[in-house]
């Protein structure tokens, strides 16, 4: 049975969605960002790493790992550390275009790795909405501090790439993946 390396809601859901039978074992892995590091090889370590680490504990089963970060310019924007912080983030991206990457690894007898590229540009956000918005507590513990799936789809005025990979999920990638080792879902 397939095993995924997340504690993530939205990751399971996407799974569950597509009709892929699974169970979660979370990995437990230092997520620093390294000195100099890209936010496409972070998000290629983290996934990796994370399916790797579950892995290591369950080796007769396949894993899935995945990592995503959104990024300002080359600056990641992780999870907010408190309402500053995600008010910050999220008048940071006010008005501009970010990027959301999600990397995807799945390990086996060997590590199969995807990267999912998005482009998301929000609309001008007022600081009385970006308040407004943490005060839902949605943003508590999501990367760039929103969700694309919640209330902040009223921030965003264009997305260009996967909306399942901006969740933390690229279904294409991931099921192109998972039909190589024969797991299918309900397509």
């Amino acid at each position: 049975m397939l095993i995924l390396a997340s504690q993530s809601p939205r990751r399971a859901e996407l799974l569950r969605q597509v009709g892929i039978d699974f169970r979660i074992e979370p990995a437990a892995i230092d997520e620093h960002q390294q000195p100099g590091e890209s936010a496409e090889d972070y998000v290629h370590r983290m996934a990796c790493a994370k399916a790797a680490a579950v892995h290591n504990r369950y080796a007769d089963s396949p894993v899935l790992g995945a990592d995503t970060a959104v990024v300002l310019g080359d600056r990641i924007l992780g999870k907010p550390r408190d309402r500053n912080d995600a008010v910050a983030m999220l008048l940071a991206l006010s008005g501009n275009t970010h990027r959301v990457l999600t990397g995807v690894a799945l390990v086996t007898h060997a590590t199969d790795y995807r990267l999912s590229t998005s482009r998301v540009r929000f609309r001008a956000i007022e600081p009385a909405e970006a308040t407004a918005y943490w005060e839902t507590g949605e943003p508590v513990d999501k990367a760039g501090g929103y969700a694309i799936q919640g209330i902040a789809a009223a921030f965003i005025e264009h997305i260009e790439g996967s909306y399942s990979g901006i969740m933390g999920l690229p279904l294409f990638e991931t099921l192109q993946m998972l039909q190589v080792i024969g797991v299918r879902g309900h397509v």
